[in-house]
């Protein structure tokens, strides 16, 4: 499902897969203006901390996701000129290799645009209400928000 009030801005919570050019296809698409665009995909990966992962189930608390993401989207386009925004993120069962986010995000100029998309996905990370249970080696465990995800959206603070 997409979601958003703002103009110029894609937020989609969803269990099915995207395509990575057809995400960046609508971020270009009839954007004459924009010199730069900015991607970020994430991926489920086969080890954390130490322990093999064979899988990955993510949840998230539908309607307070959005405006969460829509409050930090806000935050960037106050930050940086930036012109269009995507943001995608799966829920359900993952399995190792599947992508899990996409952040897209335009602008007149490079160096915008990079910040804003480090920015978005700095606090999506540890703002945005999604669990994560990882299936390990060890059996199945939910995953606390990491003290160097913290540390890395507390920089933009500064």
């Amino acid at each position: 499902m997409t979601y958003s009030t703002l103009p110029n801005v894609k937020i989609s919570i969803q269990a099915q897969d995207f395509n990575l050019q057809d995400e960046v296809d609508l971020l270009e698409q009839d954007n004459a203006i924009d010199g730069a665009v900015v991607t970020f995909t994430g991926r489920v990966r086969n080890k954390n901390e130490g322990l093999k992962v064979s899988g990955l189930t993510l949840e998230h608390y539908p309607g307070m996701t959005e405006k969460s993401l829509e409050k930090i989207i806000k935050q960037a386009q106050q930050r940086w000129q930036i012109g269009r925004i995507s943001v995608i993120h799966r829920i359900g069962q993952l399995m190792i290799g599947e992508q899990i986010v996409f952040v897209g995000v335009t602008s007149m100029h490079r160096q915008d645009a990079f910040a804003a998309a480090e920015f978005i996905m700095d606090y999506l990370k540890v703002q945005a209400p999604f669990w994560k249970k990882e299936v390990t080696e060890q059996g199945e465990k939910w995953l606390d928000a990491k003290q160097s995800d913290n540390q890395q959206a507390q920089q933009w603070d500064k």
